[in-house]
């Protein structure tokens, strides 16, 4: 964080100090709520949870070399005492970022917010230093935490959004005032929280509606091929900026193709010129993230070549997220395990059947959360796109969304024992340990709830161990 002192800490969040014996001693580290991750000059941000109270931890981070805890009540040691920690930490990012001189870019959809999210930082960080949400830590604490990580030396400060309802992502904007904002896509993804589409759609538009005008650099990148998304262009001031595979897109890739082992090549089109691009990831849908992240990088200067470069050597940096491991027996375990919805898992599904061509493949998959009506058909239709992909082995994990995953693929007919319904993690893993060939691709996908990536990581381990049938 850029070094601020108590006292003006205090200031900003509306907080009386406690037991400071100097209020002008400076914050110079990161602002932590892990007491683990605390250190010389770091802030405290102690969060009272249902198992756990942050408080409790007062005296072991202040003797770590903590400056101070953020807290509720007084707890004998340095502290700045506020009746609300979260807007209080809210208070302090938006403090935070005024003072700063860096270019705010904000990002939300349904699905590949963080893939996308690290391919923008990847890009960006060629041209300047840059400061990017770590995994998925997208929400009222996530989100300060990530800005308060930036220091003087940040220009670019790149915040992934996410939304669980009407307002969440206005108040978001709010902490973290976005210059340039990305809206990837609408889809299915906690459809049974918002209710419909449209609702999703009001939601994720919230961000373009936040930007300041075209006049004052603000600049809405949106998905030309998503119309829910495209539509959003009439409610924002700002610069509207397509990326797509249409051929109305500012941004936009032709010549599309999948290579031998799955990954992503097409020729980028920017408005500066054009270049060839392909990706060390995995997935026919990396193609749309990497033309969000190149219509920021264009806008922020960066030309078609330098851009093209940059998305051709980047790698996942979020864990859990189609992470491809190679065993040394020829087995290709792919984790996608950290969350699933309706539109991640046709892609992954896909990408499956790209990478498995003259090989066999197995999809283990659960269920999809947060459904509401859909989740039945939804389900269905799942099971029914591992049959048309020709996938060699479906296997479905957990209870009844598991059940409809299998009748899926059955109603879509000719499946025997290409399809099996088995209770739970370690069912899986006792079925593939005694299945799987040298030469097999494994995709695991569902949603976090499911914990599959136990599944994948098992798998990874067993390979390592040299434990292999070799029918």
């Amino acid at each position: 964080m850029i070094a601020l002192s108590l006292a003006e800490i205090a200031e900003v969040v509306g907080g009386q100090t406690h037991d400071i014996p100097d209020p002008s001693v400076q914050v110079t580290g990161p602002v932590v709520r892990d007491s683990r991750e605390a250190g010389p000059g770091s802030l405290f941000v102690a969060f009272a949870g249902e198992r756990v109270d942050g408080h409790d931890f007062a005296a072991a981070v202040v003797e770590a070399g903590a400056v101070a805890v953020l807290g509720t009540r007084p707890v004998g040691v340095p502290a700045i005492v506020v009746d609300d920690v979260q807007a209080a930490l809210g208070a302090l990012a938006r403090h935070v970022v005024r003072r700063l001189g860096a270019t705010l870019v904000a990002l939300t959809g349904s699905a590949g917010k963080t893939s996308t999210k690290d391919l923008i930082a990847q890009v960006l960080r060629r041209k300047a230093p840059t400061v990017f949400t770590p995994g998925s830590l997208n929400n009222e604490i996530g989100l300060p935490l990530t800005a308060l990580s930036a220091t003087e030396e940040t220009r670019f400060l790149v915040l992934e959004m996410g939304a669980r309802g009407i307002g969440h992502i206005r108040y978001l904007t709010e902490l973290t005032p976005p210059k340039i904002g990305l809206v990837l896509n609408v889809g299915s993804a906690h459809i049974g929280e918002f209710g419909g589409r449209e609702q999703i759609a009001q939601a994720k538009g919230e961000l373009v509606e936040s930007l300041p005008a075209e006049a004052d650099g603000g600049t809405a990148v949106l998905n030309a091929d998503d119309p829910y998304v495209r539509a959003m262009a009439s409610r924002t001031k700002a610069k509207v900026l397509l990326f797509g595979e249409s051929g109305e897109a500012d941004v936009r890739a032709e010549n599309v193709r999948l290579t031998d082992t799955g990954q992503p090549s097409f020729r980028l089109h920017t408005p500066s010129g054009a270049s060839d691009v392909t990706m060390r990831l995995y997935g026919e849908h990396h193609v749309s993230n990497a033309l969000a992240a190149a219509a920021v990088a264009h806008e922020l200067g960066m030309s078609a070549d330098e851009i093209a470069v940059a998305l051709s050597e980047a790698g996942s940096l979020s864990r859990w997220r189609m992470e491809v491991t190679e065993r040394p027996d020829g087995v290709t375990v792919v984790n996608d395990a950290y969350n699933a919805n309706p539109e991640s898992m046709r892609a992954a599904l896909r990408a499956l059947a790209a990478m498995g061509k003259g090989r066999r493949t197995w999809a283990v998959l659960g269920k999809m959360a947060e459904l509401g009506d859909e989740a039945l058909a939804e389900h269905d239709a799942v099971g029914r796109l591992a049959v048309r992909l020709n996938v060699s082995k479906l296997v479905a994990v957990g209870g009844r969304e598991a059940a409809w995953l299998q009748l899926g693929a059955y109603n879509e007919g000719s499946w025997g024992e290409e399809s099996v319904h088995v209770s739970d993690a370690q069912a899986a893993v006792d079925l593939l340990r005694s299945e799987l060939r040298p030469g097999d691709v494994v995709l695991v996908k569902a949603s976090r709830s499911v914990g599959l990536e136990s599944v994948a990581q098992a798998l990874v381990e067993t390979g390592a161990e040299g434990e292999v049938s070799a029918r």
